[in-house]
């Protein structure tokens, strides 16, 4: 299963606040044909894996890319930027 620590949930909460007020308005993690993944805003569908953060859903992510994405973790981290995303793995 996908983990996301607390600080990453806090930020995901933060860009979805920042990019939509709908209430069923969820970010979606995807993944290209190359692998590379990122984030869209969209709604839950059957079979999604929800990740919540303070009673409200975050995050969806697709069963199969969440079979995918076994072992992965998504955290948050400071930057000079400001805080990114950063995705990890056990191994």
């Amino acid at each position: 299963m996908l983990e996301v620590t607390e600080r990453a949930k806090q930020e995901l909460k933060r860009i979805l606040s920042a990019n939509t007020n709908e209430p069923s308005a969820c970010l979606r993690l995807t993944a290209n044909e190359q692998g590379q993944l990122g984030l869209s805003i969209d709604v839950e569908r059957d079979g999604d894996q929800a990740i919540e953060h303070e009673d409200a859903k975050v995050l969806l992510v697709e069963k199969e890319l969440a079979d995918a994405l076994q072992g992965i973790t998504i955290d948050a981290e400071d930057t000079p930027e400001g805080t990114k995303l950063v995705v990890s793995s056990e191994a």
